[in-house]
């Protein structure tokens, strides 16, 4: 069972292109809807017919929601297009009326993954050509592969044909690529290689025609005999292998689509389509930043001001006066003769050079003529992560330029030894907030979406730079999460599958109350140590070391953790470790290693020991814009088997972090994080400390501030 704080938002997005130097920069809208061709999506939630595919590909970096309905199935599918030529799906399915195994009073619930490669693209003679695997680690229900060609005959007219195996092999073959081991629909969450393109082979096709801007037409001829669903269900009859149906496609490029299916069904679904690169505020609706100053020439030399205190503190509070209406607090400031360092924290820009650069137009303004070097310091929980050099010159002469011209004059330097000290009267720091919470619990089979809602009080108090007591208590006012079932049905000490025990104890839960140190040890080093209440299960110590270069995109971790079990109400008290399947170990802990591969994605290695004991390694990889969106996958593999594991074989899943400066064009650096685990199970769990140290610091780092550079004059 997954739990998580959710927000929906569905709308499309401005981006980040690689640069000269093959860095992202910021650009203007590559895709607006319906310039470029939106292709028709079926009934699985990808490009294709009505239940068939075809060759086609959505725009890159399509994010798509589809749910669909015909006769016994209802399909719910999240894709999203990895790559100009590789599209994935997550998919959860109901059939109902079943006798399958693992129904839940007649119906059943499946959950599946897909992939799409594009071999061929387009053009005078070539068609479209694409190879797919479709539930290749699911349960096996809609396991098939397929290869498939789609060609534009006519303006606006698009003809696919294809071969399937599995269930797109099912109908009508006309021959075979050898055995294909059976399949019972088992737990599935393995990838069987041994079927891929294996069995009975069967043609497929049918043809497409935009009518319209909005109107599109769709026949095709399937190679699905649906036999589970006619064998072992009722109320679905496969007539005909024909089907027939329309899309309307909205100018945003959603899609209603209605459909005569198989001969026997009508048919609806609705797909929902946004691109995390346009937005839905082109270029943002803060204020403008205010213009750079430049000096007077007669004044450069003037260094006066150096021997009168008192207009050092003018300059310090009308810097800190200015900069704080821009939503950036002024923690300290050095002034030497010819240089400045200011050190800040950024509370309200997504981008850090945004806010980097407001801060070097506002230093031009308040600072001395003679000073003639800037020194930027952006700092995240009272730690320092790097230093922005800049020359005020080159600020002065380029503000109307390219922002490449500028960056390529910036230096972006640790800094250790750069830091100024802080004002006396910055700490303590006190700040609340209470809010409403959303979380939700999917693919419990006995209730596919359970939720809870309330209300959440926060509170942190920074004591001094880098020390900080935070904590937080919610308040449930409804929901059904509390009525999920714990079943002691697992082999591993039941590290998450006791979930519900802590669902239902309580409805006032003490999330989370710790203390937490965060420091800088020495060059290209950051360290936490967090104590107390870590999470909602769990309390103890945990901590951690990351080597983090300024330049480099590579990052080295290690974390350690000492664990003890929290009471179900979620109060003050300490259980014992023992669950009725096992002793969890109170130790545990993983080395990690962070890599940016470049064209917006990024990589995480984590190997260790996680909570229930087992050894094994977690791999992660997000593709990232630079407006803050997130789409990534993670895989857990431990020492523990798929019978040990149980439904699932291994965990897995999808997280989405939809950036609030996207959806509602105001600045902001809050974002809401989705993860999507197709189940929750004991194996290659992690302990859910808050404030680890490489997302803290990255957005500060040169390889970052280089993807989002181009906010530095907004």
């Amino acid at each position: 069972m997954q739990t998580t704080a959710m927000a929906l938002v569905v709308c499309s997005i401005s981006a980040g292109t690689a640069s000269a130097q093959g860095q992202e920069r910021l650009s203007p809208p590559l895709l607006q809807y319906p310039q470029e061709r939106v292709p028709s999506f079926n009934a699985y939630g990808l490009p294709g017919l009505v239940d068939m595919p075809t060759a086609e590909m959505a725009p890159d970096a399509s994010f798509g929601a589809t749910v669909s309905h015909f006769g016994t199935t209802t399909r719910a599918t999240l894709s999203f297009q990895v790559l100009p030529r590789v599209i994935g799906s997550f998919r959860y399915s109901l059939l109902e009326n079943s006798n399958l195994p693992g129904n839940r009073d007649g119906d059943y619930y499946d959950r599946s993954f897909d992939l799409r490669f594009q071999l061929l693209k387009e053009g005078t003679y070539l068609p479209d050509l694409s190879v797919g695997l479709q539930d290749f680690i699911g349960t096996g229900l809609y396991g098939a592969e397929y290869v498939v060609a789609t060609k534009e005959i006519f303006p606006g007219v698009r003809v696919t044909g294809g071969v399937g195996w599995g269930r797109l092999g099912s109908y009508q073959s006309f021959g075979s690529t050898g055995t294909r081991p059976s399949n019972d629909v088992g737990r599935g969450g393995t990838a069987d290689y041994e079927r891929f393109f294996r069995g009975d082979a069967a043609a497929f096709g049918g043809l497409s025609w935009d009518m319209t801007d909005n109107l599109r037409m769709k026949v095709e001829y399937s190679s699905d005999n649906y036999e589970l669903e006619t064998t072992r269900a009722t109320g679905f009859d496969r007539k005909s292998p024909w089907s027939v149906g329309g899309d309307y496609v909205f100018r945003n490029g959603n899609q209603l689509s209605l459909y005569y299916a198989y001969g026997s069904e009508i048919g609806a679904q609705f797909t929902v389509l946004t691109n995390p690169r346009t937005a839905p505020v082109p270029g943002g609706n803060e204020t403008a930043p205010v213009p750079v100053s430049p000096r007077r020439a007669d004044q450069a030399a003037d260094l006066g001001w150096t021997t009168q205190p008192a207009r050092q503190t003018q300059v310090r509070e009308a810097l800190g006066e200015a900069l704080d209406d821009q939503g950036i607090t002024l923690e300290g400031l050095s002034l030497e003769a010819d240089r400045a360092t200011a050190r800040i924290i950024n509370r309200r820009y997504n981008a850090a050079p945004q806010a980097i650069g407001r801060t070097a137009r506002l230093m031009s303004r308040a600072l001395p003529d003679s000073i003639s070097e800037f020194v930027i310091v952006p700092t995240t929980g009272g730690v320092p992560s790097s230093a922005v050099v800049i020359r005020r010159g080159d600020l002065e002469r380029l503000e109307f330029d390219a922002a490449d011209a500028i960056y390529d004059r910036v230096a972006v330097v640790d800094a250790v030894g750069r830091t100024p000290p802080v004002f006396a009267d910055q700490y303590p720091k006190f700040n609340w907030s209470l809010a409403p919470y959303f979380r939700y619990s999917a693919f419990d089979p006995d209730d596919p979406l359970r939720t809870d809602y309330g209300a959440r009080l926060s509170a942190s108090l920074e004591i001094a730079p880098g020390l900080e007591l935070a904590g937080a208590v919610s308040q449930r006012l409804g929901g059904t999460i509390d009525e999920a079932t714990y079943s002691a049905d697992t082999q591993l000490p039941a590290v998450r599958t006791a979930a519900p025990l802590y669902a239902r104890e309580s409805d006032t839960s003490l999330d989370r109350l710790t203390l937490a140190h965060y420091g800088r040890p020495g060059k290209d080093l950051y360290s936490r140590v967090t104590a107390g209440y870590l999470e909602r299960m769990y309390a103890g110590v945990s901590g951690e070391l990351l080597w983090k270069p300024v330049d480099s995109r590579l990052g080295l971790g290690a974390e350690l953790n000492y664990v003890r079990r929290r009471d179900f109400d979620q109060g003050f008290g300490i259980q014992s470790n023992m669950t009725p399947s096992g002793e969890i170990p109170e130790f545990n802990g993983h080395v990690s290693a962070y890599y940016d591969l470049g064209y917006g994605f990024h990589t995480q290695l984590d190997v260790g020991s996680y909570l229930a004991g087992d050894v094994g390694a977690t791999l992660s990889v997000n593709r990232e814009f630079a407006n803050g969106w997130r789409v990534g996958a993670y895989a857990t593999k431990t020492d523990v088997s798929a019978d040990e594991f149980g439904e699932g074989s291994f965990d897995k899943g999808i997280r989405i972090s939809i950036p609030l400066n996207w959806a509602l064009g105001s600045p902001s650096r809050r974002a809401e994080n989705i993860t999507i685990s197709p189940i929750t199970r004991d194996g290659g769990a992690k302990l859910g400390v808050g404030g680890r140290l490489y997302g803290r610091v990255r957005s500060d780092h040169q390889p970052e501030m280089a993807k989002t550079w181009g906010r530095f004059w907004r």
